[in-house]
């Protein structure tokens, strides 16, 4: 069989553009390289999902010093979006325009946002987005409001964002891709559980790629789904991808093909198979942000069930003492003791993180990382490499002083001998904000992509997964992946 086309991948790009192709009837085959995640208790597992590393991948990367790691990416139906915390936000106006920063240089996209307003509106209703409209302060222009209502605050988070706004700042309900109903908690598949972020949900409740994207699919007659399958290289005749090769030994054949690995992953398939490559862009330009994730420890004891519901984005651009911009500050899901106990010396004894975890309030901070060009994924034989240096360091450093400035209006700190907050670099292995590799743009010497996110030295080869960013931004890239999916689907189907 000769598909319509073939899906490497089926996470937030690549699970949306087989929706979108499956339901204009065209006949897909959607690869994937894991399986269904099961539904087990361990789903909702502290120790499991972070300690035990229950659902990491059987492999390891090497970093510029060869040293192995296990990467923070999954290999299951719907992807990486299995396990996000669902934070949908979309990149700013002027994220697409070139911004200067402490660290540098942010390039102009060849797009503006104007050329996505109407495909980050229906991402928002795909993906079941709860939000405000007129709360974040540097919310781009959108006339309609969101699909769903701003998820409620528990009280402890409620105080908090009232103690907030009286110090003049500007919190906002953070838009979240969850199915709840709070009016009707009957019909709602969200139980609001403390078990959310960075855990997959027992409750199928997620807005994930394959609850919204593949499983309403999966019955129709035009869409093949293979699961457990690796490709290993794409083959091209005559400026055209003929086939795939997956490790299995098959080969499939399509009229056009759709990578969505992720950025790195989709990099590594176009460097084994030695393919638009021309500009020697491939893998280069790889962006993560600078994340930290923060402790912040009280006496009260922290009785918030759901937390993960406040965004702050009043440095995004800059602040009072910083000219250039600082980034996006967001709540974290519920702390638990499992968490910490990663990170806590040898000899801390479990009670005193699991009390730390009943005190603590959990804080995510986000600045751009700026695209470098020796910041890249490289492949030899079969073993990927990511050579990463962070970039735009001294934005991250002063964002995380505005978060102590926060947490001294928030009351969150303690009057004995242990520290007021604890922070954390996110390490190489934190892969999920993933974008870069394989930017896109008009010049076929500077990038790997067309507007359309069409290789521009194949005809057919397409990549929608985070590969296409030229600059990061500074907000979770889940939106805008979504939204460039569905921009490039309905490019594909209009030209077919």
């Amino acid at each position: 069989m000769i598909y319509d086309a073939i899906i490497v991948g089926s996470g937030a790009g690549g699970g949306t553009i087989a929706r979108q192709l499956a339901l204009a009837g065209w006949n897909i085959l959607i690869i994937e390289r894991g399986g269904f995640l099961p539904r087990e208790k361990e789903n909702w597992d502290a120790e499991e999902v972070f300690q035990k590393g229950r659902y990491s991948p059987n492999e390891t990367w090497l970093d510029k010093d060869e040293k192995p790691f296990v990467p923070g990416t999954h290999y299951y139906v719907g992807g990486n979006t299995k396990f996000y915390g669902a934070a949908l936000l979309r990149l700013r106006e002027r994220d697409f325009e070139e911004v200067e920063h402490y660290g540098g240089i942010s390039p102009a996209w060849p797009l503006k946002y104007k050329d996505f307003k109407l495909y980050y509106q229906r991402a928002e209703e795909l993906f079941e987005v709860h939000g405000a409209r007129g709360e974040d302060p540097l919310e781009p222009p959108e006339e309609k409001p969101y699909p769903y209502p701003a998820v409620s605050h528990e009280p402890i988070i409620a105080n908090i964002y009232s103690k907030l706004k009286k110090e003049g700042l500007k919190p906002f309900h953070l838009p979240l891709g969850i199915r709840l109903n709070e009016k009707h908690r009957e019909n709602s598949l969200c139980i609001r559980c403390d078990t959310c972020d960075g855990y997959p949900c027992l409750a199928d409740a997620k807005s994930d790629a394959h609850h919204i994207c593949i499983a309403p699919i999966l019955k129709l007659p035009n869409v093949h789904l293979l699961t457990n399958t690796k490709v290993e290289r794409l083959i091209a005749k005559n400026n055209e991808i003929a086939e795939v090769e997956t490790d299995t030994g098959k080969r499939f054949q399509a009229k056009r093909f759709i990578v969505s690995c992720g950025a790195i992953n989709s990099a590594a398939l176009l460097l084994r198979s030695e393919l638009a490559n021309r500009s020697g862009q491939v893998g280069r330009h790889y962006m993560c942000h600078n994340n930290s994730a923060i402790v912040a420890l009280s006496k009260e004891k922290n009785n918030v069930t759901f937390q993960k519901t406040i965004g702050i984005n009043d440095f995004y651009f800059g602040a009072e003492d910083s000219k250039l911009p600082l980034g996006h500050i967001q709540l974290l899901g519920k702390v638990k003791g499992a968490m910490l106990a990663g990170d806590a010396p040898w000899f801390t004894p479990k009670f005193a993180t699991e009390w730390m975890a009943d005190h603590a309030i959990g804080w995510w901070i986000t600045s751009e990382d700026l695209p470098n060009p020796n910041s890249r994924v490289m492949v030899k034989g079969d073993q990927i490499h990511l050579h990463y240096q962070p970039t735009n360091l001294e934005a991250h450093k002063r964002l995380l002083k505005k978060l102590k400035m926060i947490l001294n209006f928030s009351g969150h700190r303690i009057h004995f001998p242990m520290t007021a907050y604890l922070a954390k670099k996110i390490p190489i292995a934190g892969v999920a904000h993933q974008v870069g590799t394989c930017r896109f743009g008009h010049d076929s010497h500077t990038s790997v992509l067309d507007i359309h996110c069409k290789a521009h030295d194949l005809k057919n080869l397409y990549v929608v997964d985070g590969s296409f960013f030229p600059s990061a931004g500074a907000v979770n890239p889940a939106l805008t992946i979504i939204a460039n999916a569905l921009r490039v689907a309905d490019h594909l189907i209009a030209t077919s």
